[in-house]
């Protein structure tokens, strides 16, 4: 493999070799779509994830996959980092600008390619958005199972760096469930074919390692995606609960039952307040949680499901259980819910969204540590997540404007998450590792995961070009400064060297 730096890009001075790699790309994109203006780059200086900001040297805005190949090559030729950006949606600073390299803006690849009901198959570009997707199934009765609640402004190609799930990933499961295939540029610019249109496959999992890789292995170019029969009908009920706790050991009942819900979703005090101020869902303003559980799918199992819900659910001891008793009131029951990120900017300047997980079983405990952890430190916490699979969604809000604030907003961040590997669960769920949580990957993972880990990395990019300095904390474990051979998805036949 040809190294990052090459030839007379070693030679250069960084504003030399900066001149020379811009009037390089000025040969691939016209002026309106290579944006080098402070102003134009402002909007590309963070994601969601605002505590971090770092404006570029460039953003790219390709319009086909050729461009982004030749992008990435020229990245690949001057030794420049780059990081590919979709709707900037990321909650971990995942696809945060890296200082001195490009962002290569995917929106404008935003063709779906081909959709096959037959096989209930889509194939799509990068900067397709979530919904659409399922807008395009809808008229053939199928549907793209994973849905977060930025789904109507998301992009499918970050949905597979970060592996992202949603309120249904609970009976679905997550991106990579309904992945089937990927064209992908790597870091040197060469292009892997990965997986296939089968759901069977005797190779390796190429398709499950690039997805939830944060960036690190390259650009899909084409996303295959599962699609799913549309449920024939769908129950959905919203409890109200005086404690926190009680909704929580409510999920772990309803599991226990031997029940799979479509999702189970909670919302605390805070987020059902801000909620209701923005969209009016009509939820009960007095409870200190909501328990959202849906079911889905054949009318008759579905039915049969229904009265052993209803059962459980009312021996949890909630003081009010609502029925959806049409589509517009279950739409307007998860529009509240999927709302609820945004809407708590309307009792906090700031907020940080953690995004730890805890087993089920476990979900009371954390989630009584938390409001504990929340009095410790004087900091109010609206709690948002993904009951059924343990994926907690703390908003820890704070002002900015406030010397300090943002310090103590972090440490209680900390504590959430130290939380979580106690109890035996994950520094993340969906939103992924990117800036945000670099530092605590080692405490969930020992020296010998975290040094396979940076292999992996090294071994599909030497130089870090990638959406460089996230994930991994600090510098590569010295077991793992050695030279690789060979590209491993060459070995394997994934890609061929001309």
């Amino acid at each position: 493999m040809q190294l990052a730096k090459s030839g007379f890009a070693d030679t250069l001075s960084f504003p030399e070799m900066s001149a020379a790699f811009l009037d390089h790309l000025r040969t691939v994109f016209p002026p309106d779509r290579l944006l080098t203006a402070p102003a134009a780059l402002a909007a590309y200086e963070s994601d969601a994830l605002t505590a971090f900001q770092q404006r570029p040297l460039a953003v790219v805005i390709p319009v086909t996959q050729e461009e982004v190949i030749a992008a990435v090559k020229a990245c690949h030729r001057f030794g420049v980092p780059f990081v590919a950006r979709g709707s900037g949606t990321s909650l971990s600073g995942g696809s945060l600008p890296i200082k001195d390299g490009i962002v290569i803006a995917l929106n404008r690849l935003n063709r779906i390619l081909r959709l096959d009901p037959q096989q209930r198959l889509a194939v799509v570009e990068p900067g397709v958005i979530n919904l659409d997707i399922t807008r395009a199934a809808a008229p053939y009765g199928l549907l793209f199972a994973p849905d977060p609640s930025s789904q109507p402004v998301c992009t499918i190609g970050g949905n597979v760096a970060f592996n992202s799930g949603g309120a249904h990933c609970l009976k679905y499961g997550m991106t990579t469930n309904h992945v089937l295939a990927l064209k992908a540029v790597l870091p040197d610019g060469e292009v892997a074919e990965l997986g296939s249109d089968s759901l069977e496959s005797v190779e390796a999992d190429y398709v499950g390692l690039f997805g939830g890789s944060e960036g690190l292995f390259g650009i899909a170019l084409e996303i295959t995606v599962r699609l799913l029969p549309k449920p024939e009908v769908y129950r959905t009920l919203l409890a109200a609960y005086r404690s926190l706790e009680a909704a929580g050991d409510a999920v772990s009942s309803v599991i226990a039952s031997g029940l799979l819900p479509g999702a189970m979703e909670i919302m605390d005090h805070l987020s059902i307040q801000a909620a209701e101020a923005a969209v009016h869902p009509g939820y009960p303003l007095d409870a200190a949680a909501l328990l959202i559980v849906e079911l889905e799918g054949e009318r008759a199992q579905v039915e049969a499901e229904w009265q052993r819900l209803q059962a459980v659910i009312h021996a949890s001891g909630p003081y009010l259980v609502k029925v959806a008793q049409n589509e517009e009131e279950r739409a307007k029951i998860w529009k509240g819910r999927k709302s609820a990120f945004s809407a708590v900017g309307r009792l906090s300047p700031d907020y940080i969204v953690q995004d730890g997980v805890v087993p089920r079983r476990r979900l009371g405990e954390a989630l009584a540590e938390i409001e504990k952890l929340s009095a410790k430190w004087g900091i109010r916490v609206a709690n948002v997540f993904h009951a059924g699979d343990g994926n907690l969604h703390p908003l820890i809000m704070f002002d900015g404007r406030e010397p300090g604030a943002l310090a103590r907003a972090e440490q209680l961040a900390s504590e959430i998450i130290d939380l979580c590997i106690r109890l035996g669960g994950s520094i993340t769920g969906e939103h992924g590792v990117g800036m945000e949580k670099r530092g605590y990957l080692p405490r969930q993972f020992s020296a010998s995961d975290m040094a396979a880990m940076w292999a992996l990395r090294k071994a599909i990019d030497p130089a870090e070009l990638a959406n460089r300095g996230k994930v991994f904390p600090g510098d590569a474990p010295a077991a793992q400064a050695h030279h690789v051979g060979s590209h491993p998805l060459e070995r394997a036949g994934v890609i061929a060297r001309e």
